[in-house]
């Protein structure tokens, strides 16, 4: 299972390099607007390969979703490094983090090309380490950054 933060979420980039790189069969995109919005997820849908499985699911659905559906291929989707951390702190334990793209907006810090971490984000990140979760900053998978937090 590959658990990545991109503000985007679903996206071409998503699709054309990581969903291939981590050998995924199901897309779980864990936010709680697009959970309630079948519009914008309808539309989603649209760009996903065929054969490919996906799910929109709110920060209360992932954990009893990932019980009942023993998902090991997927590719889990946050939007924001709080969702991962509350999703972590429900008990939808993962070792690894892929942060992929975080956009800067005032009062982040550009810390790369492409992610931009605030104070909260930075406290989320470390706390995450805390708990034994290396985190892995890619944009692309064959592109590695090294961030200090």
């Amino acid at each position: 299972m590959w658990v990545r933060i991109d503000n985007r979420l679903l996206h071409g980039q998503v699709l054309e390099t990581w969903l291939p790189y981590v050998n995924a069969k199901t897309i779980l995109v864990v936010n709680d607007p697009l959970a309630a919005n079948t519009i914008q997820q309808d539309i989603m849908r649209l760009a996903v390969p065929r054969g490919i499985d996906i799910y929109f699911l709110s920060l209360r659905q992932v954990l009893t979703f990932l019980k009942n559906k023993k998902c090991t291929d997927a590719l889990v989707l946050f939007a924001n490094c709080a969702d991962a951390k509350i999703a972590f702190d429900r008990g939808f334990t993962f070792k690894i983090l892929n942060i992929g793209n975080l956009h800067y907006e005032p009062g982040k810090e550009q810390v790369c090309d492409h992610i931009a971490l605030s104070k909260e984000d930075i406290s989320c990140l470390r706390y995450l380490i805390r708990k034994g979760v290396s985190l892995d900053f890619r944009c692309v998978p064959h592109k590695q950054v090294q961030v200090t937090l």
